[in-house]
């Protein structure tokens, strides 16, 4: 993460006369960094030592196993869904700092009973507890930085929490591998706890202090489905996001599937195509980052990314008989043309005035984390009637169109004064 830090530093003073320094390189911003690599850590260490954990802890069998593994993916999603309309909606009430820390307590504190669970019911709820956790450390920090920063500079603060962020899936596979998986979860617990030593120094954004003290509806959810032009701004900021768990969710999570139907002359670690499609990811976001900010548009970015995405498609599908190390290597590239987390919650955050900033910001991104149900729902359904080949183009195909419209829908954002209210 200091490499990034470096990195980001160099490049936005290539581009930017005046010095980042002051109003990037923060306690905030790093507090939220951190923040994002243990959240991004647990959120993907589930996907990584889940079956371990369920054969060696739980002593269950392979039907079992199978079964559970996927039921307990659930349980974590539906706690993300929960947990981001709730700490949404307090991220206005009662300010983005109390709700970056409340969340990072949540899942660490989870993390840490993962380790103990001895039956798959507690399983379940540790990983609901967790989903809720996880679902709140990234609209908080994004909201907080966005309104802490020039807004001309902000798309540097964003870059370097998605993209150290995204390393935290690396340490995670590279843990478990040189671990049990009761350690790797408490550690993961333990980095967390770690974190809230830094809360005495965070400070509050001026926006949202401004915001207590005047008369004017905070956090209401429903405002998002009541006015057309809000509710239009909503669905499209979270469409915009859907190609990147697309290929989280299916082209890297079914990656065995997907060897096999290639002929990949070896075995294939879902581990390991985790970890370097987050390398990927964390490259990918601190590309697009740099781009936003060089050519004063984030809209521009989207749709670069988004043609990269699918030039990739087309190779992934279609590269058989490549060895094991190629089809990493194309794991990480996916990663990379999907690196736009950083920017698309941005989008998000900037698309809406500062009494629904938090509320938007936090629900946006577990909403498309969410939407990996009925996407991986409909990719198995239609394996049933068609080859894998289709199956990944109708959904691939639906997801990159729904969010390049609403792409297009959305008005660019960079830039943009954020200091204003919503209206009902």
């Amino acid at each position: 993460m200091p490499v990034t830090c470096i990195s980001v530093l160099y490049l936005g003073m290539q581009t930017n006369s005046k010095p980042l320094s002051q109003s990037i390189f923060n306690i905030p911003v790093l507090v939220a960094s951190l923040g994002y690599f243990v959240d991004i850590y647990d959120l993907q260490l589930f996907n990584i030592v889940g079956k371990q954990s369920l054969e060696q802890g739980l002593k269950l069998s392979a039907a079992e196993i199978a079964k559970y593994d996927y039921q307990l993916f659930l349980w974590q999603m539906g706690g993300m869904l929960l947990g981001g309309i709730v700490f949404g909606i307090l991220g206005d009430k009662l300010g983005r700092k109390s709700v970056l820390f409340s969340s990072i307590l949540i899942y660490s504190m989870a993390n840490i009973a993962n380790a103990f669970v001895t039956d798959i019911h507690q399983y379940e709820f540790v990983r609901l507890i967790a989903g809720f956790g996880l679902s709140g450390e990234l609209g908080a920090a994004i909201t907080l930085i966005s309104e802490i920063i020039d807004k001309e500079k902000r798309g540097w603060g964003t870059m370097i929490i998605v993209s150290a962020g995204a390393l935290g899936a690396v340490a995670g596979n590279l843990i478990a591998k040189s671990t049990g998986w009761q350690t790797s979860y408490i550690i993961g617990g333990i980095l967390g706890l770690m974190l809230l030593v830094f809360r005495v120094s965070t400070f509050e954004s001026g926006m949202f202090d401004k915001l207590k003290s005047d008369k004017v509806q905070k956090g209401n959810f429903f405002m998002l489905f009541t006015n057309k032009s809000i509710f239009i701004k909503y669905i499209c900021c979270i469409l915009v996001g859907l190609p990147v768990w697309f290929v989280i969710g299916i082209l890297v999570k079914f990656c065995g599937k997907f060897a096999e139907h290639l002929h990949v002359p070896g075995t294939i670690s879902v581990g390991d195509a985790i970890m370097y499609s987050y390398i990927g990811l964390s490259v990918g976001d601190m590309l697009s980052g740099w781009l936003s900010q060089v050519w004063r548009s984030r809209r521009k970015v989207v749709f670069t990314y988004l043609i990269l995405t699918f030039a990739l498609m087309v190779i992934y599908l279609y590269a058989s008989g490549i060895s094991v190390n190629a089809f990493y290597f194309l794991t990480f590239v996916l990663g990379l043309a999907t690196g736009f987390w950083a920017l698309f919650v941005s989008i998000a955050s900037e698309q809406f005035g500062t009494n629904i900033r938090a509320t938007v910001t936090t629900t946006v991104p577990n909403f498309v984390r969410g939407a990996v149900i009925p996407i991986t729902l409909s990719f198995n359904a239609l394996l049933a009637n068609y080859d894998i080949q289709m199956a990944t183009w109708i959904v691939g195909g639906v997801c990159l169109l729904l969010s390049a419209i609403s792409t297009w829908i959305l008005k660019e954002t960079f830039a943009k004064d954020l200091d204003y209210y919503e209206v009902n």
